[in-house]
């Protein structure tokens, strides 16, 4: 008995050993799911697996189908004609489509056609480029025309914003969620953010348009509402629904769900204290399901539509667990179909029964790959902030951890700044990784974020360098009471706002930490108002322009809150990096900082990718970019 168990026990160590940690390189060959939607027949889910080739530096795609009720999944060659075509009309006549159209003189051949090697660009208002791209006076504009059909000669599709020097869909993300037909295929309805020039640039005010096939007259049917109006569609009883923000120039607002009902528009919730994600209709049309952050994770929540009825409107939480539900794809029958993610597990598609109140997986992407990997363990922490608040923080332990160890330690500061750290699985700054090589990461729900109510999400702006500040000390603070934190070994990471966070920190830690990481952060809050594409944003959490002096918030903004203001007090090694077509936060924000350091004889390096944004998308790229993290990190912790 004694050498069965000996033997037991050994297979058992053996296997063990066997588990490998995850690997930049294994990261980056993980199959990543976007579900197209369901099927016209509402027996399978219609869904491609993209995968990166490192070595050919693009993505390729497969698509595949899968029983709504589990089962194998099956490949397919082409699946458009497998799911229905919302921007065909209902009535099959027409389809919807977008396409760029120039509008504008911008380049210097448009002025000057006999100099048309040229490449001179002349503006008169801001806007002059946004995201990664310069605005060349072409933008984007919506089209219907005829269906093709086999000898059936088509007119030209017409463009019902012709002329207009606006776009829609939106850039620079904007898709086909920006515009939808009427049930009665009279009309569309689109997203517009109607401004041109330096009027768009400081503005948030979209609106909800419909153009009439028969008139042509376009009529905006969201003109009192000053902030953002997105994602139309209508109800299964034919009411327009969207999502609204109420404050222009504020892109991180309370998002709500509008529905218009008999000429009046009714806000569903507007009494829940939180902010909706994406929505659908129940097939009645006596529900909505939305996505939502709620205490570091994403759920789906319902809210009751009761129409004129006297019942109360009321939202609840379906869902709960320390995972992110990304999106709804649809319904079947009493299941909700969704993707999910958690911290160690990319996005796969899952069915939740409504009435049972249980999950099913139904995609299995990266199963081979997890079962050889040994994957860390994430624990939920509450901790007391210097105001009195409870603050979650999440803490990342490494695989096979071991608590009489000590391990070097990361605060991990998000970005946003309005944004939710959750249960999101990134290809860049992802916790599973970071903690299978050996690092335990702190990552704090500070001030800003969302799923802790709007009095939390809303203290950040104009607030850069305050609260949130002692949000994070406080985090890395009570997590290094821990006997296997490694005090001497802290490190401080982090990306955009969190970039920002990394050089303010390098300038207030009083020695707590022993390296700093940077990628595409604010450093110099003055010089980024003046060069940032979105002016809008800039102006809401900065409080105002640098020369507004009598401005108390905006000048705090620019004086104590800019991490310029405090180099003199740098003393350890950093790591920038920079994208060069960030133009939100553009390249000077890191430039500025290398040179900062460089000047004072601080050890630091500056990691610059020329044709990446404000991301990191080519996989070569992430490769390097996950490669200089680690030797960095190597080098100095």
């Amino acid at each position: 008995m004694r050498k069965i168990f000996f033997i037991i026990v050994c297979t058992m160590s053996i296997a063990a050993s066997a588990q490998q940690i995850l690997a930049p390189e294994t990261l980056w060959q993980l199959g990543r799911v976007s579900v197209l939607g369901i099927s016209k027949d509402r027996k399978s889910i219609v869904y491609k697996v993209s995968t990166p080739s490192v070595e050919e530096n693009k993505s390729s795609s497969k698509f595949y189908t899968i029983p709504v009720n589990g089962g194998n999944p099956s490949e397919v060659k082409d699946a458009k004609d497998l799911i229905s075509d919302k921007n065909v009309s209902l009535d099959g006549k027409y389809i919807l489509s977008s396409q760029e159209v120039k509008v504008n003189k911008v380049l210097g051949k448009d002025y000057y056609p006999n100099l048309d090697k040229s490449n001179a660009q002349i503006y008169n208002g801001l806007d002059y480029r946004h995201w990664d791209t310069w605005n060349d006076g072409t933008v984007n504009h919506v089209f219907y025309g005829g269906i093709p059909a086999d000898n059936v000669r088509l007119e030209a599709p017409i463009d019902i914003m012709k002329d207009e020097p606006y776009d829609a869909p939106q850039k620079p993300f904007g898709g086909d969620e920006d515009y939808i037909w009427s049930p009665d295929s009279k009309s569309i309805i689109y997203v517009c953010k109607k401004k041109f020039g330096t009027e768009y640039a400081i503005s948030t005010n979209t609106n909800l348009y419909e153009y009439n096939l028969e008139t042509k007259i376009t009529k905006n049917l969201t003109e009192s509402n000053l902030g953002y109006d997105t994602n139309p569609t209508f109800s299964p009883t034919g009411n327009l629904t969207w999502l609204q923000m109420k404050r222009d120039g504020y892109e991180a607002d309370k998002n709500d769900i509008i529905v218009r009902f008999k000429g009046m528009d009714v806000n569903l919730t507007a009494n829940w204290d939180g902010s909706v994600d994406s929505f659908n209709w129940s097939a009645d049309g006596k529900k909505v399901y939305f996505t939502a952050a709620v205490d570091g994770t994403k759920q789906v929540f319902e809210v009751n539509f009761p129409g004129v009825t006297r019942i109360a409107i009321m939202v609840n939480q379906v869902t709960t667990g320390d995972f992110d539900v990304a999106d709804i794809v649809g319904f079947s029958g009493d299941d909700i179909i969704v993707t999910r993610t958690d911290m160690n597990h990319a996005a796969d598609i899952y069915s939740y029964n409504l009435k049972k109140k249980t999950w099913l997986q139904l995609t299995k992407i990266n199963e081979q790959t997890y079962s050889k990997l040994s994957l860390p363990k994430y624990e939920r922490r509450y901790v007391t902030t210097t105001d009195g608040k409870k603050m979650l923080v999440w803490v990342i332990l490494p695989p096979n951890f071991d608590k009489t160890k000590k391990y070097p330690t990361l605060l991990y500061c998000q970005g946003g700044p309005q944004s939710p750290l959750t249960q999101s699985y990134s290809f860049r700054w992802n916790f599973s990784l970071m903690a299978s090589q050996g690092y335990v990461i702190v990552a704090p729900n500070r001030r800003g974020m969302y799923g802790h109510g709007r009095e939390w999400n809303e203290k950040i702006s104009g607030d850069w360098g305050g609260q949130v500040m002692d949000d994070y000390l406080s985090a890395i603070d009570d997590v290094s009471k821990e006997s296997y934190v490694d005090k001497a070994r802290l490190g401080c990471i982090g990306a955009s706002y969190g970039g920002y966070s990394v050089f303010y920190l390098a300038g207030i830690h009083n020695n707590r930490f022993k390296t700093f990481i940077a990628h595409d952060g604010v450093f110099n809050t003055q010089s980024m108002f003046g060069t940032t594409e979105e002016v809008f944003f800039n102006n809401w959490d900065f409080g105002g322009a640098y020369w507004e002096k009598d401005n108390k918030v905006a000048q705090k903004s620019y004086t104590t809150f800019n991490p310029i203001n405090y180099v003199d007090k740098w003393n350890t090694p950093i790591l920038i990096i920079q994208g060069g077509i960030d133009f939100r936060v553009p390249i000077g924000q890191g430039q500025e900082a290398f040179q900062a350091a460089q000047l004072r004889g601080i050890k630091s390096r500056f990691l610059y990718f020329p044709e990446e944004n404000h991301w990191v998308l080519k996989p070569q790229n992430a490769i390097i970019w996950q490669s200089e993290f680690y030797k960095w990190l190597k080098e100095t912790l």
